[in-house]
């Protein structure tokens, strides 16, 4: 039994569809319960827990965890250690945790609780059978799937990190299937892999992309980021994005070509199965 958690959300959903894909048996855990039709009908097992709660019956009988973590949430940094602790307790041999590309970034709260939990790592198995893997994603193409839709009405893709700068946008898909190599094969441990997409582009070249697939033109837009609340998580927000502005987000795409056998999905190829919204 291979262990997910945050598997309501877009990660943890397409890991528990690549596990699946393998044949594997799959525990998805979710924040609450109730019914979850899209991992029920993957063949998945649906827990409800509170990660920092009592995941006893969640990890009874897992030889593997993939550990997400809530978005934007402040118990990370102390809560991902003691579910590592707690999954190496309980038996399982393979903890794999999703992490972000560059977590020594630590102008950004939310890379540095990342950072923090992979320093975690070795006293988390200490005592036990148990080994670690690291999976360090960059940002996710499939999150401008909304604006990208939007655009077909109206010409325009918000940029709230600026014109200038690239980034090395990943399919989540192709992220999951990493994810899935790291929780089932051997000779991977101890390893940080990180998971960039093939091409580094700037807000105008997504626009270009993303009106080559729309049948019309867009243009990239400067817009500022959304406004300081309070919390934690827009300061979160606030902080990745003033970083973006600044240096950019790129990595090489060579640790993820080598996990997939193949090379990952380019932003065009993401689009191309993405449906086109009617123009309005």
């Amino acid at each position: 039994m291979i262990v997910v958690t945050a598997a309501g959300g877009p990660t943890g959903t397409a890991v528990v569809r690549a596990l699946r894909a393998r044949g594997e048996q799959v525990r998805a855990v979710v924040a609450t319960p109730g019914p979850r039709p899209e991992l029920e009908s993957l063949g998945a097992e649906v827990v409800a827990a509170d990660l920092t709660g009592d995941l006893s019956p969640a990890l009874a009988g897992a030889r593997a965890l993939y550990l997400v973590w809530p978005n934007f949430d402040p118990r990370e940094e102390t809560g991902a250690p003691a579910v590592l602790r707690a999954a190496a307790q309980a038996g399982a041999t393979r903890l794999v945790y999703h992490s972000v590309l560059r977590p020594q970034l630590r102008s950004m709260p939310h890379h540095a609780a990342k950072d923090r939990v992979e320093e975690a790592l070795d006293d988390a198995v200490a005592g036990t059978a148990a080994r670690w893997r690291v999976l360090q994603p960059c940002a996710y193409a499939d999150n401008l799937d909304a604006q990208v839709g939007a655009a077909a009405g109206s010409g325009r893709l918000p940029s709230p990190w600026g014109l200038e700068r690239a980034q090395s946008l990943v399919d989540v898909r192709d992220v999951a299937e990493a994810a899935a190599v790291l929780l089932t094969e051997d000779g991977l441990d101890s390893g940080t892999f990180e998971a960039a997409g093939p091409q580094a582009l700037t807000a105008p070249d997504l626009a270009r992309l993303a009106g080559a697939h729309l049948g019309r033109e867009v243009t990239a837009v400067d817009v500022d980021p959304p406004a300081d609340d309070g919390s934690y998580a827009r300061r979160c927000l606030r902080a990745m994005f003033a970083s973006y502005r600044a240096h950019g987000f790129t990595g090489s795409p060579r640790v993820l070509t080598a996990l997939l056998g193949r090379p990952p999905r380019t932003y065009a190829e993401h689009l191309a199965d993405r449906p086109r919204s009617p123009r309005r």
